[in-house]
């Protein structure tokens, strides 16, 4: 499929949420690295940290519907208030059950005396994010979002 067909379109809404969560997780490979100067393959995969890629996913899509549809838009409203229950969630109840998780460990580590692999292993502590985690997220997505749109018009189409 030629990439012009991609503007204005819902190929296009669906390229930025997709590809903006990547853009969040190798932002987040590269601030550990130079925080903890090591490498840590697994933040590619994993949940929480910053920026938030869930906040990033959805907020790219919002943004790219509004700019497609307009900011007017009933479509635009409806992206946006799914973007807002995702980013809630994110650093409220997820990261509830990361705080959780982390109790639980520490009671597991103490009851088992040091011997948690006996059980399973430790429950994954870092499931949501921080407001501010959130929030960079959410900035990146919307400038993503503008900046793909723009490069399409200017380099695609030709404009």
């Amino acid at each position: 499929m030629e990439l012009a067909k991609w503007v204005n379109t819902g190929y296009e809404v669906l390229f930025v949420s997709l590809t903006a969560p990547i853009i969040a997780q190798t932002i987040k490979f590269f601030l550990h690295l130079l925080m903890d100067k090591k490498v840590d393959l697994r933040l590619f995969t994993t949940t929480g940290g910053m920026p938030s890629a869930h906040s990033a996913c959805v907020v790219g899509l919002s943004t790219t519907v509004g700019i497609i549809c307009g900011f007017d838009s009933v479509e635009f409203a409806i992206a946006m208030g799914n973007a807002l229950v995702v980013m809630y969630d994110a650093a409220g109840l997820r990261r509830a059950a990361g705080r959780q998780a982390a109790c639980l460990n520490r009671i597991l580590d103490d009851f088992y005396k040091h011997e948690i692999q006996a059980i399973g292993g430790k429950l994954k502590e870092l499931l949501g994010h921080t407001p501010i985690q959130v929030f960079w997220g959410a900035v990146l997505g919307v400038v993503y979002a503008f900046y793909i749109h723009h490069y399409f018009l200017n380099h695609v189409m030709g404009n």
